[in-house]
């Protein structure tokens, strides 16, 4: 009898638990939050520079000063109304003065940001790493409801330069694959290697490929820029909590970062071209402007976004 009880007490494995030994665990991919649309993120951004727009008025007009000092000069610039009488020369028909427009436009994207001296580029490159610093720093305290001034920004952001400028180096080493694949298709499209439409199809995938490659990899890079800037935080830190926050989710992060310098581009011509056009002396002062605060624009778009992914 007792010999029975044992038995009893012993039960044999079913078949859904030797099934369940078997099952080896599988990589589930975390589900996917919703993200606010590139369009809301872009008037968010813009929504909260408005609303702290005294703060965010006063890093940027000590920007332009500095500029104006150290880069650009009081009396620098591009004569922008001779070259719209030139140009005027050789655009005619119904969409001259358009064309004239979009042209000059152009110019003043192309020459944003340089200096005629070696002194000024590099001092353009110093205040814009401290303005970011400035700015990101602003961005964390007004997102944590913190009442603070400009000079608080400026004392209190410049911190984490040298960790910074480590993740900017990361940054630069990541777009030689898109360095590369631009000198590729332009030597081959300027020396003639690639004269047939077949062969320069091929030599934009080519670029298509490299450039993709460098894209990739800024989108987790970019938010290491935002990750580095707290207290104790390491680069090499910094870089992989970044590569973790995008994990599964970069393509829909990179149709959003490239939506910014698109909407910038479109924002800029619908203000630049009619003030090129009308009132010529003028717009160059108000690209200027606009150059200023693209920089505030882009960190808070950025940061926006950022604070969506945690």
């Amino acid at each position: 009898m007792a010999k029975k009880q044992a038995k009893a007490r012993v039960k044999k494995p079913t078949k859904t638990t030797e099934a369940a030994i078997n099952i080896t665990p599988r990589r589930i991919k975390p589900a996917k939050p919703k993200f606010t649309s590139a369009f809301q993120l872009f008037a968010s951004a813009i929504l909260i520079i408005r609303q702290h727009w005294r703060l965010f008025f006063g890093i940027t007009l000590v920007y332009g000063l500095l500029s104006i000092v150290l880069v650009r000069g009081i009396g620098g610039g591009i004569d922008l109304s001779s070259l719209k009488t030139s140009l005027k020369g050789g655009l005619g028909g119904n969409y001259g003065e358009l064309a004239t427009g979009a042209a000059l436009f152009s110019y003043l994207l192309g020459s944003s940001g340089s200096s005629s001296t070696a002194a000024g580029s590099t001092y353009q490159t110093m205040l814009t790493i401290i303005m970011s610093l400035v700015v990101i720093w602003a961005l964390r305290q007004v997102f944590a409801n913190k009442a603070i001034r400009v000079r608080d920004a400026f004392y209190k952001g410049m911190y984490p330069l040298v960790p910074f400028i480590l993740v900017l180096l990361v940054i630069g080493l990541q777009l030689i694959p898109l360095a590369i694949g631009s000198w590729l298709y332009s030597t081959v499209t300027g020396t003639g290697i690639a004269a047939s439409g077949l062969e320069k199809t091929l030599w934009v995938f080519v670029f298509f490929l490299l450039a993709l490659a460098s894209l990739y990899m800024l989108c987790s890079s970019l938010f290491a820029l935002y990750i580095v800037t707290l207290p104790d935080m390491t680069p090499l830190k910094a870089l992989r909590s970044a590569r973790q926050l995008v994990r599964h989710r970069r393509f829909l992060l990179l149709r959003k970062i490239l939506f910014l310098p698109l909407a910038l581009l479109v924002v800029g011509a619908i203000i630049m071209i009619p003030l090129i056009l009308f009132i010529t002396p003028l717009a160059q002062w108000v690209f200027f402007a606009m150059s200023m605060v693209v920089l505030v624009l882009v960190h808070s778009y950025m940061y926006t976004l950022y604070r969506e992914l945690i």
